[in-house]
């Protein structure tokens, strides 16, 4: 099945792929490395007394180094989400140890990269009843956990106050682990809980330098403490950043708790440590887990992530990841799992405007956080250079990379940068250091029109793909090119809003077509949210600046939102499974922004498709009472991967329960009880007729009626049984079967939606309509 469906993709992964690797040497065949080793528990003979002493005597069964212990070599024992341990192995060991009875699957390690106060508002959490009380202040969400991976926290910060928050709840098993920087008493009420993972990290880099980086759960790199503040920070009001974007900053769930697991290092994030991080947060009793990085793709049985999120799921955990910010470019997603709710970014209508006025009386718009003793004159031109040699098309030298700028052309001057290669902050630095006293940000054809705001160590404007090419080429053809810069503060009411964010990773989910992957996108272009005392807002080690609160873009940043409302969710419907939450929020989304015109692509300007924005935009207040909701349990989940052509052993590493078999209850993947739904055609050109099933959960009503409405399609026409679903009390499931015939097979994939409405409930499910080519 996975290969029929995704053999026109082929082409494209087999040569561009980062992951192909050519002929091993002898070197590298004695070389450790870490693996994570699954084994069948069940397995275990008689004659050990634990798993734990079973595990440690496979290890040291397969050793080359006898008088080396087999304990060094074991980095963690894993025993929540699935069975088994990292270790420490060569690749002659790692084979050897393949063979033996038991083991299930020897993964290779993986690093993983981090995807990096308005939003409450945005969202409408901020919308008051007429008892003039905030909404979610009334669900009892104080004994819902979030556990956070991701860099640690900064327990200082205002958004991880206590104040008026219950005691902590008794079934809490997590602990707050101490060291550098970190005692118990940085944990409350708030942030229950904090741990540290490293073992994995230092076997691949070697031992974490403590002078330069805290061995402990505090927060220095600030990524984790901006997430954690994203999903659960209390009210703070007068937040800001430097005088931008100020008013009171929050979490999506306030009232929820915080666990912190530090996964992520100067160096990354390998997959050892955040298994371990999943299999503890578990443990430790957590309802949901924000995880905002991700790592390459392969299959599903060979992604760590994947395997330990379906753990979680069957503890009943929820799992949010974001999906990369590898966007525009199609296929670009990470975590692509049915059951990850994976979350794409958009904006918000808030905006941080900013001009670049040309000595040709051209005023040019685009957006800037600058806030420093570099003051431009308002009344004066500057000299303005572009180092490159086309106005069109970018080249090296016109990315301001450290190093490639001449002190002798740029000293004095408003230097023009093309956006790309390194971080948009660091070009400033560059810019600054050559002598230059400004700089214009210019997006290329990746990024299009989409303006993400930094906060830049000079005065510095960024702007968009079109605007950019003018203002070069004025550069390039004006005997004296001026230009000035004004920063112009905080707006509010944007629109149109929101927009897709150009470097959210798009779809099609190149693993299964029929799992329409992002799930969804959430506010994830200059969120304003907590920050580290020891960074600066640039995260540059030149910026000695020191903010409480800092503004940043990236999927990272959306994946929490949707954590939090995850959270209110749950608190709301402590019975709920996760597919049931991550149902809420698929059928309400939102695919129109406030201009009412279809979600727009911030790469292109035309409108986005569901392989851009999945669903569509989150909507919290309707996510918590959806109406109906599409469930799917793990024997589900199990079902659908017992139709992507895996064997017994690939099979094995989700069936840490011995009763998890393939009873052959779906007809195909796209039968899963997924809220999205997919519809392919395979290659066989006889075949025109497609139909897939779905089941409804009653939540809303106890009698209620539901009536079908289904956009049209160019090349297949839609036909749905029945066309009514009454309901006669809550929680009853009714099904439906969806069928598809193909009149004029496509090239490109059509797409559209499915509701249910009822008088008091609209449940919408995006639909996907893909042809393959002809064999």
């Amino acid at each position: 099945m996975v290969e029929t469906t995704v053999k026109w993709l082929f082409f494209f992964f087999f040569f561009f792929s980062p992951l192909s690797v050519f002929g091993h040497g002898e070197a590298e065949i004695r070389e450790k490395k870490t693996y994570v080793v699954h084994m069948d528990k069940t397995a275990m003979p008689e004659s050990y007394s634990d798993h734990i002493e079973w595990y440690s005597s496979m290890i040291k069964s397969v050793v080359s180094e006898t008088h080396v212990e087999e304990e060094t070599r074991i980095l963690y024992t894993y025993q929540k989400v699935f069975h088994g341990v990292a270790a420490r192995l060569s690749k002659e060991e790692a084979g050897r140890l393949e063979q033996e009875s038991g083991v299930v699957a020897v993964i290779p390690e993986r690093r993983y990269e981090l995807h990096t106060t308005r939003s409450p508002t945005f969202l409408g959490l901020e919308r008051r009843d007429s008892e003039n009380t905030v909404w979610e202040e009334k669900l009892m969400d104080h004994d819902v956990i979030v556990g956070v991976l991701d860099t640690g926290i900064w327990p200082e910060s205002q958004s991880f106050n206590d104040t008026g928050m219950s005691p902590v709840p008794a079934t809490w098993r997590g602990a707050c682990e101490t060291g550098r920087g970190f005692t118990k008493n940085h944990c409350n009420r708030k942030i229950v809980g904090a741990r540290v993972f490293y073992k994995g990290y230092e076997a691949a880099t070697g031992k974490i330098d403590e002078q330069l980086e805290y061995k402990s759960p505090r927060d220095r790199d600030g990524h984790g403490t901006h997430t954690a503040a994203t999903v659960a920070g209390s009210p703070v009001r007068g937040a800001n950043l430097l005088g931008y974007a100020y008013g009171t900053a929050r979490g999506m769930a306030p009232r929820a708790r915080i666990a912190a697991y530090k996964v992520c290092w100067v160096g990354g994030c390998f997959s050892s440590d955040i298994l371990s991080a999943v299999d503890r947060a578990v443990a430790d009793g957590v309802h949901v887990l924000s995880i905002s990085l991700g790592g390459g793709i392969s299959t599903y049985y060979r992604d760590s992530l994947s395997i330990a999120a379906f753990g979680a799921m069957e503890m009943g955990v929820f799992v949010s990841c974001s999906a990369g910010n590898g966007g525009p470019d199609p296929i670009s997603l990470t975590n692509v799992s049915p059951w990850i709710t994976t979350v794409g970014a958009s904006t918000m209508d808030r905006d941080f405007p900013a001009t670049v006025n040309l000595g040709s009386g051209r005023t040019v718009r685009g957006v800037s956080l600058y806030k420093g003793t570099t003051v431009l004159s308002k009344n004066r031109q500057y000299p303005l250079v572009y180092m490159g040699s086309n106005a069109s098309s970018p080249d090296p030298s016109s990315f301001c990379l450290d190093g490639a700028l001449d002190r002798r052309h740029v000293a004095g001057k408003i230097v023009i940068c093309d956006r790309g290669v390194t971080p948009r902050v660091q070009k400033g630095q560059v810019v600054r250091e050559a002598g230059g006293i400004g700089m214009i940000l210019t997006n290329t054809a990746t990024n299009g029109e989409e303006l993400v705001a930094d906060c830049h160590l000079l005065p510095a404007v960024a702007v968009g793909e079109k605007e950019g090419k003018m203002i070069k080429q004025y550069a390039m053809t004006s005997r004296r090119p001026t230009a000035n810069l004004q920063i112009l503060g905080t707006r509010l009411g944007i629109k149109p809003s929101p927009v897709v964010a150009a470097f959210s990773s798009r779809g099609p989910n190149f693993l299964t077509l029929e799992i329409l992957k992002p799930d969804l996108v959430a506010p994830g272009v200059n969120i304003l949210a907590a920050w580290t005392g020891d960074m600066g807002p640039s995260s540059l080690s030149s910026d000695h600046r020191r903010v409480k609160f800092n503004i940043l873009s990236g999927t990272s940043m959306s994946c929490p939102h949707v954590s939090g409302v995850a959270a209110l969710i749950k608190a709301r419907h402590p019975d709920w499974s996760p597919a049931a939450i991550k149902s809420a929020l698929l059928t309400t989304a939102y695919v129109h922004d406030n201009n009412l015109n279809p979600l727009r692509d911030a790469s292109t300007g035309a409108p986005s498709t569901p392989y851009d924005h999945g669903a569509g935009h989150i909507n919290p207040l309707k996510a918590l009472d959806p109406g109906l909701v599409y469930d799917i349990g793990p024997q589900d989940y199990f079902e659908f991967l017992c139709t992507q052509d895996l064997s017994p052993s690939q099979l094995k590493v989700f069936s840490r329960h011995s009763n998890r078999i393939c009873r052959n209850t779906l007809s195909g993947p796209g039968d899963l009880n997924y809220a999205a739904i997919s519809a392919v055609f395979t290659e066989n050109t006889n075949v025109s007729a497609l139909t897939l099933h779905r089941t409804v959960t009653n939540v809303g009503p106890h009698v209620s009626s539901y009536k079908v409405v289904v956009s049209p399609f160019k090349g297949a026409s839609v036909i749905v049984e029945p066309k009514m679903l009454n309901f006669t009390s809550k929680h009853q499931k009714l099904s439906y079967r969806i069928t598809f015939r193909t009149k004029l097979r496509q090239k490109r994939p059509e797409f559209g939606g499915l509701v249910w409405r009822s008088s008091t409930h609209k449940v919408r499910s995006p639909i996907v309509v893909t042809w393959l080519p002809p064999l």
